[in-house]
C-alpha cells in the first residue's frame, strides 16, 4: 500500500488521470516510517480518534493513518475523480469539500492533516478558522510541506533546481504559523522528515510522471530534461542510493 507524496493535483482531472496520479506520485508505506513515528509522538492517535484528512487526493495518507492507528478519517478533498479513487471502508468517510469550508461537525476531530496542500489552498485565513472550528480543545494540527527556503533536500528541488521557484511562491512557514496562530493554535513543532519515495534513484527516474508533477509541470521542457540526465546520472555513479526526500511537519495546537 502507499501513501501520497502531494495530495492535490491539477483540479478537474478525469479518472485516468487521478489514477495515473496516484501510481506516480504515492511514497510506499515501508518509506514512510519517520513520518509514523512523528505522528504517534505528536497526535498520540488510538482506535476510536477521529482524524480530519483535509486535501485527501486519492487518500493515501487516509488509509495510512486508518492502519497505523485504528481511527476514523474524514477525507475532504474537493475533486471528484480524485475522491473516487479513496479507498472507503467502515473506517474512513469521503466527503466533497475544500478547506475554505469544511463539511464537517464543529470540533468533531482529534487531529487535522494537511499534505501538501498548504500551497494550494485559496484562503489561508479560512482554512485555519476552518481547522480551528473542527478541532476539539487541545487537537493538533500536523502540516506536512515544502516550505521556502527549506527544500533543498527535496528530489525534485535536487535535480530540478528550477523547480525552486514554484516553491519561493509557496506560504512561508513563518506566514503559516501567524496565521494558524491567530484562528487559536500555537506552535508546538517543527520535525524535518525523509521519506523513500523508491528503494533507488533509478526506480524513481522511472516512475517519474511530470504531468502529475506540479513542480515539473511549471518548468521548461528543457529544464527537465537536463534533471532528468542529472538524476539519471547520479543514479548510475551510485545504483545503490536511495530515492529520499525530506519535508517539513509542522505542529500546531488548538488553544484549550
Amino acid at each position: 500500500m502507499t501513501t501520497e507524496d502531494e495530495a492535490t493535483a491539477a483540479p478537474g482531472i478525469d479518472g485516468d488521470a487521478a489514477a495515473a496520479y496516484r501510481a506516480a506520485r504515492e511514497v510506499p508505506r515501508e518509506g514512510l516510517g519517520a513520518w509514523r513515528e512523528a505522528v504517534a509522538e505528536e497526535a498520540g492517535l488510538r482506535p476510536g480518534m477521529t482524524v480530519l484528512d483535509v486535501g485527501a487526493g486519492t487518500g493515501g495518507f487516509a488509509t495510512a493513518f486508518r492502519e497505523w492507528f485504528g481511527v476514523d478519517v474524514l477525507a475532504v478533498e474537493p475533486d471528484a475523480a480524485m475522491r473516487a479513487l479513496i479507498p472507503a471502508d467502515d473506517g474512513i468517510t469521503v466527503l466533497k469539500g475544500r478547506a475554505e469550508s469544511l463539511p464537517v461537525d464543529d470540533a468533531c476531530a482529534d487531529m487535522a492533516w494537511f499534505g501538501s496542500v498548504v500551497h494550494h489552498i485559496d484562503d489561508l485565513v479560512a482554512t485555519a478558522r476552518e481547522a480551528r472550528r473542527a478541532l476539539r480543545p487541545g487537537a493538533p494540527v500536523l502540516i506536512r510541506n515544502v516550505f521556502p527556503g527549506r527544500g533543498e533536500r527535496d528530489l525534485r528541488l535536487r535535480f530540478f533546481p528550477e523547480t525552486a521557484r514554484s516553491v519561493a511562491y509557496y506560504p512561508p512557514l513563518d506566514h503559516v504559523i501567524t496565521v494558524f496562530t491567530a484562528a487559536g493554535f500555537h506552535h508546538t513543532a517543527l520535525h524535518t522528515l525523509p521519506q523513500e519515495s523508491a528503494p533507488t534513484l533509478a526506480a524513481y527516474a522511472d516512475g517519474l510522471r511530470r504531468d502529475t508533477d506540479s513542480k515539473l509541470r511549471a518548468i521548461s521542457d528543457a529544464a527537465y530534461a537536463r534533471g532528468l540526465d542529472r538524476l539519471r546520472a547520479a543514479a548510475a555513479a551510485d545504483p545503490a542510493e536511495k530515492a529520499v526526500s525530506w519535508m517539513d511537519l509542522l505542529v500546531l495546537r488548538a488553544d484549550s
